[in-house]
């Protein structure tokens, strides 16, 4: 495919330490080291960009979002990923997590037991300390645990009710019983909080119904500001009718094959993937025709692929 600087794939282009910077990424699992799911990623998303990430089942979406953050069922088996000028590969989970990356479960886990409260100041708290730990913030520490009682708590009122969110959520145990909305606006809300600087949400549309789907848009929109970028992957055209993105890659096989504005979505959406896989030389086995999501209450029939 063609570099362009504009689109934010390829070399081209100067990239700076704000740019979460992607450069001929492979990743196998660790169960089956020999088969690549990623073979060569290249994007560049800029702070205050919104970029689409778009493909059939099984292209390596989900993958490369847990790349990123160091899953560990991934290996990296080629390429660099550069950020906040340092290597991130080298880096572990929780220290990508300090220096502001961020990523939004497809399916988040249920921790009973921890209120939601609780491990949200945490999260924020060790964010505050810093990947190279400053001595003055200590999360353990209630003397020195970050953020006051006071501020954690009116921020949270603030954010929760962006999201409209009920307070008694901060109580609840983390996920422990929640429906798959209210996992979603979850997710946003320890966003919210936290303010990463690069923020990866994976299908964070799965599963919505439209109304749970436009309230959980509603507030990545209102957190969009120009020091955040999003790197969104979604199945569903339908999220990038709430959040407009500045850029549309499609991913399959392993390669991002194409890549463009919204228009491409909307393409997609119209065509489903099989011309543009043929367009980029892929053999495919999928259709060209766009499916149909499961009609929710209220809800019009939207493409989906």
């Amino acid at each position: 495919m063609s570099t362009d600087s504009t689109n934010g794939t390829g070399p081209a282009g100067h990239a700076s330490d704000n740019d979460l910077v992607i450069r001929g990424l492979r990743v196998a699992p660790v169960a089956n080291r020999e088969t690549e799911i990623l073979q060569g990623i290249d994007l560049t998303v800029r702070q205050g960009e919104v970029h689409a990430i778009m493909g059939p089942n099984g292209s390596g979406k989900t993958t490369l979002a847990y790349a990123l953050l160091g899953h560990p069922a991934y290996v990296v088996t080629g390429g660099e990923v550069h950020w906040q000028g340092r290597d991130i590969l080298a880096l572990s989970p929780d220290k990508r997590a300090r220096l502001g990356l961020f990523l939004a479960f497809q399916y988040p886990t249920a921790i009973p037991g921890l209120s939601v409260a609780s491990f949200i100041r945490s999260a924020l708290n060790a964010k505050l300390q810093g990947i190279d730990k400053n001595d003055d913030v200590d999360p353990t520490d209630p003397m020195k645990g970050g953020i006051s009682m006071r501020d954690f708590r009116n921020k949270m009122r603030e954010k929760m009710a962006m999201l409209k969110m009920d307070e008694s959520f901060a109580v609840r145990y983390v996920n422990d019983g929640f429906s798959g909305g209210e996992k979603k606006r979850l997710e946003m809300l320890q966003m919210a909080v936290i303010e990463p600087q690069m923020a990866i949400l994976d299908e964070t549309d799965s599963g919505l119904d439209i109304d749970a789907l436009r309230i959980v848009a509603e507030g990545v929109n209102a957190m969009l500001n120009p020091n955040l970028g999003v790197l969104l992957i979604t199945h569903y055209q339908r999220l990038l009718n709430y959040i407009t993105p500045d850029h549309v890659h499609v991913l399959a096989q392993g390669r991002i094959v194409k890549s463009g504005g919204k228009d491409l979505a909307l393409r997609l959406e119209e065509e489903g993937y099989g011309p543009i896989l043929r367009e980029a030389g892929l053999e495919i086995n999928v259709s060209d025709e766009a499916l149909l999501v499961p009609q929710a209450p209220g809800e019009d029939l939207q493409a989906v692929h």
